[in-house]
């Protein structure tokens, strides 16, 4: 069985080709950039590339042709974004993913899955909500309305009767990670991370290496027209803090500034981080969602899908031990 893969190269990406490659399925690529190191990995791993982009129609269509199912994972994560790179975000994650759906239905796809996302839901408060929960509040961040309009556009598509699953993984962590949080994690580890801001917000989160088998099970046995949270579990910004303790590495004294505090120093401190060209890890749009409650429930993919996901407890201790092997030289004491 033929599968498209958008998205390969990326975090989530790479460990899912290797699981639809692992099912002997024939798992075609579409990469921006065949050379990169990372195609190299797709390649090595089995998959079949092919030079395109999911915002070029054609180059799509051409890919997609004869695949029985598709795996639309590509999306532009990142926080802090200027004006032009939301613009070009806003080019991937929804204009990217109306072309590959479109393409998908023209083409008459036995199955496509979509890769959204729980912050395409938003905040939950307190409550720990399910597929059924209904966005309360406006998107606070550029890839949180990105991805909440995503979402709806497939949403739509379902409703148009294309046989489409929906995978919304929560907070996805693990080795090489390149979100804030990832970035944070090392900085731990490697001793580096000084005394600092600590939000009150909670999320779900989630292994990538669970998040690859899940979306896989969700190409092989997902019910069309159906979403799956992907989560294993809550925790407070608190509780991660403390879970990484257990671990030699940096600062354990982290402070709660007032928020109008907290988002000036971010203000300042998201110029000079472009001006080193270092990641974007501290800004106003990553204290906003630092800030607030994404709490999911993974229950119903675990009972349709048949993924036990890690527990975030687990889901850390694999995720830093892994990062001390690959990037510290060492492993926990």
């Amino acid at each position: 069985m033929k599968v498209l893969l958008t998205g390969g190269t990326g975090f989530i990406g790479r460990p899912l080709a290797a699981r639809l490659v692992a099912r002997g399925w024939e798992v075609v690529a579409l990469v921006r950039r065949p050379a990169s190191v990372e195609a190299a990995e797709l390649a090595a791993l089995g998959a079949r590339l092919t030079p395109g982009d999911v915002t070029d129609p054609a180059a799509v269509r051409a890919a997609m042709t004869g695949a029985e199912r598709v795996v639309h994972n590509a999306g532009w994560y990142e926080f802090g974004l200027q004006r032009e790179a939301a613009a070009r975000m806003r080019a991937v994650n929804v204009e990217g993913t109306e072309t590959v759906l479109a393409t998908a239905a023209a083409l008459g796809v036995a199955r496509a899955v979509h890769v959204s996302s729980i912050v395409a839901f938003g905040p939950t408060g307190r409550l720990v909500a399910d597929e059924t929960f209904e966005r309360r509040v406006r998107p606070g961040t550029v890839y949180e309305a990105t991805k909440a309009e995503a979402h709806e556009i497939a949403r739509r598509w379902q409703a148009r009767g294309l046989p489409l699953v929906i995978a919304c993984p929560a907070g996805v962590i693990g080795p090489g990670d390149h979100s804030s949080v990832g970035h944070l994690a090392r900085w731990y580890l490697r001793h580096r991370l000084p005394p600092g801001l600590l939000p009150r917000g909670s999320r779900a989160i989630v292994h990538v290496d669970d998040v690859a088998e899940a979306i896989a099970l969700a190409a092989e046995r997902g019910r069309d027209g159906e979403s799956y949270i992907l989560a294993g579990g809550n925790e407070s910004l608190r509780e991660m803090h403390r879970r990484w303790t257990r671990f030699p590495g940096g600062s354990r004294r982290w402070l709660a500034l007032p928020r109008p505090l907290a988002a000036a120093a971010c203000a300042v401190a998201e110029p000079v981080q472009r001006l080193f060209g270092w990641p974007v890890v501290l800004s106003r749009e990553v204290l906003a969602t630092g800030c607030e409650d994404y709490l999911y429930s993974g229950a119903k993919a675990e009972r349709e899908l048949g993924i036990r996901c890690r527990d975030p407890d687990s889901a850390w201790r694999d995720t830093l031990t892994a990062e001390l092997a690959r990037r510290c030289g060492g492993a926990p004491r």
